[in-house]
């Protein structure tokens, strides 16, 4: 058989991997050191229990006869991959999940040569302290007792690729995930387009509910690893600006409010090259007209709902302190 494996790969979607692997550390590397900024009180954290959900995908051009021949002589098994993401986590010695997912990502390429890239991305799985007493009459954080958190959390990703025996990142994105925020006034939705298919009434003060995902990514992407944590953005510090600037802000859409966010995203990390959203509206409607004041009787919207997705970079920070 004629080995045409470099035609044949050329411009093919090819890779395979393994996701959904949850695993847990105990003590892991504290993070600290990272810059305080205004909108938040986040500086640090003990990772007295770390937890992620990785996701590996690997592409190279020797798997090809595992899709085309059925031959697996070059395929790592992704029950092997998942055992291989698992061992390494007791192996990191940083503090962050950007740093674990470039540190497991390299030991693949550097471990199975048939791996000429791997994608490595994950989401924080969140732990909340438990308060207990502190023997005085108040309390305090346990050191050992940590509840399973809901809320959002960290999410990293990297791109790595070998190129004459080293380790190349081709691409890397940080973020904060599944932020949900509802402020009870101060919203408005007016002066969009009105025609036959319009039914939405104008609303001046809305209660507005919002499911928001924002992403960035570093000038340097060896920054995202953490190793300086005066650098390091973390998405405790994003989601905390977040808040912030809806509270501070009277918005007049939700494409108003993730631009205002994304200005000081930039502005309080000028490290960074660019900021994405993915927002969702989840706003109640209104049910009585008859309520006195700001008070409200609401109910949960119905499906369809809407979505905005939006990216800035410095050139708008820069616009927007021209004018």
């Amino acid at each position: 058989m004629t080995d045409n494996t470099e035609s044949d790969t050329d411009d093919r979607t090819m890779n395979y991997g393994k996701e959904h692997v949850n695993v847990y550390r105990t003590y892991a590397t504290p993070l600290t050191g990272v810059r305080e900024i205004p909108e938040s009180a986040f500086d640090g954290k003990p990772n007295t229990l770390f937890g992620m959900e990785v996701r590996a995908q690997v592409e190279g051009d020797e798997f090809l006869p595992s899709f085309r021949d059925g031959d697996n002589s070059k395929v790592v098994a992704t029950d092997s991959m998942k055992n291989f993401v698992l061992h390494h986590a007791g192996d990191y010695d940083g503090a962050t999940v950007e740093g674990f997912l470039h540190y497991v990502g390299s030991e693949f390429l550097r471990t199975y040569d048939q791996m000429e890239s791997v994608r490595m991305s994950a989401d924080e799985l969140a732990f909340d302290d438990r308060p207990v007493p502190d023997g005085e009459g108040n309390f305090e954080p346990s050191d050992l007792v940590f509840g399973v958190s809901d809320d959002e959390s960290a999410f990293g990703e990297y791109y790595l690729t070998r190129e004459d025996g080293e380790v190349v990142i081709e691409e890397q994105r940080s973020g904060v995930t599944g932020i949900e925020l509802v402020k009870v006034k101060d919203n408005s939705f007016v002066g969009y387009v009105h025609d036959e298919y319009t039914t939405l009434p104008e609303r001046e003060n809305r209660t507005l509910y919002i499911g928001l995902d924002i992403f960035w990514t570093y000038d340097d992407p060896e920054t995202a690893r953490g190793e300086t944590p005066e650098e390091y953005v973390p998405a405790e510090q994003v989601r905390d600006i977040a808040q912030v600037v809806f509270d501070e802000r009277d918005v007049n859409s939700i494409q108003d409010l993730i631009y205002q966010i994304g200005l000081r995203v930039l502005e309080r990390f000028p490290q960074l090259t660019e900021v994405s959203f993915e927002a969702n509206n989840r706003t109640w409607l209104k049910v009585r007209d008859d309520m006195e004041g700001d008070a409200k009787v609401l109910r949960e919207p119905p499906r369809p709902t809407g979505f905005q997705q939006f990216s800035m970079d410095r050139s708008d920070l820069a616009e927007e302190g021209a004018e």
